[in-house]
């Protein structure tokens, strides 16, 4: 089974998929264009999400982040007057320099992700969206920005003109994902982001047209006609689409089975479940759900 991933409302289902599927059978494509680097270490915010709570390590109130982790090394830097704009954890940031010094030898992101999954102990087959940089920009009327610019430091405030992936025409999947594609039957997109997680993996070249052959199983990222969490319904305005379950389809594109909250006024082919995750039991609840869903339909 595959799914793909952002950062923040797809790790609450991989936290009861994992316990209820075996390694083996569970991998994660993960979105990349919201990476940068910070203070000299590349930072892959949606693949540490994922990679830190498939090794039991997510700080679960905020879903990004180590949990227990502590700042000395973030806070001594802005002592010294350096503006550091992400809140970096210790441990966190021990996993970046890992990364940032493969990359420095020119190993491949994919490569240096399946070397960071070993070394936290992640049976699970986790594979960045593509080897090529892709990022997202954010235009507003203070200026065009990087997505971290405008969600961490700007906290999501200025209203937004347009979002653009820069480099995401010349990129492609990278190999792992292709193979994923080739290789798995269902492909289960995430409650995550529909604009800036999901939306850049599927627009890398190819990746719509392999989807044509798979049973796609999309998770609507609102509960109601709200997002749970995240800028998701101020991008899908800026995009044109109206900012509900609707608008998430939309974006998706090809869906065979879309599931969607009770509470949702969506009016097009789903199926309806409760799938707010706040907890790891109604994240095993949701897990168990979809898993039966698919195995009826």
């Amino acid at each position: 089974m595959l799914i793909l991933s952002g950062g923040t409302g797809t790790p609450k289902l991989l936290r009861g998929l994992k316990e209820i599927i075996t390694p083996e059978e569970l991998s994660v494509v993960v979105n990349t264009a919201e990476d940068l680097w910070v203070s000299g270490n590349y930072i892959s915010p949606d693949i540490d999400s994922v990679l830190y709570t498939l090794a039991d390590m997510i700080d679960e109130k905020r879903w990004w982040g180590i949990k227990g982790d502590r700042t000395l090394t973030h806070d001594f830097l802005l002592m010294m007057g350096v503006d550091e704009k992400l809140t970096v954890g210790d441990k966190d940031r021990a996993v970046h320099i890992f990364r940032s010094n493969l990359l420095r030898r020119g190993v491949k992101l994919s490569l240096t992700t399946e070397a960071i999954a070993d070394a936290l102990g992640v049976m699970q087959r986790v594979v960045p969206m593509t080897d090529d940089i892709v990022s997202t920009v954010i235009g507003t009327r203070q200026g065009v920005m990087h997505f971290q610019d405008f969600w961490v430091s700007l906290r999501g405030m200025p209203e937004v003109e347009s979002v653009i992936f820069t480099g995401l025409e010349e990129a492609l999947p990278c190999p792992g994902f292709l193979d994923l594609l080739e290789r798995e039957d269902t492909v289960i997109i995430g409650p995550s982001n529909p604009v800036t997680s999901i939306g850049p993996i599927l627009a890398l070249t190819g990746v719509r047209d392999r989807l044509e052959r798979k049973r796609v199983v999309a998770i609507s990222p609102f509960v109601g006609n709200k997002p749970v969490s995240g800028p998701a319904a101020k991008l899908m305005t800026a995009c044109g689409v109206p900012a509900n379950d609707e608008g998430v389809a939309a974006l998706l594109g090809k869906i065979d089975l879309f599931v969607v909250d009770r509470k949702s006024d969506y009016c097009g082919d789903c199926v309806r479940m409760k799938t707010l995750m706040r907890t790891k039991n109604e994240s095993l609840a949701v897990a168990k759900g979809l898993l039966d869903l698919i195995e009826c339909s």
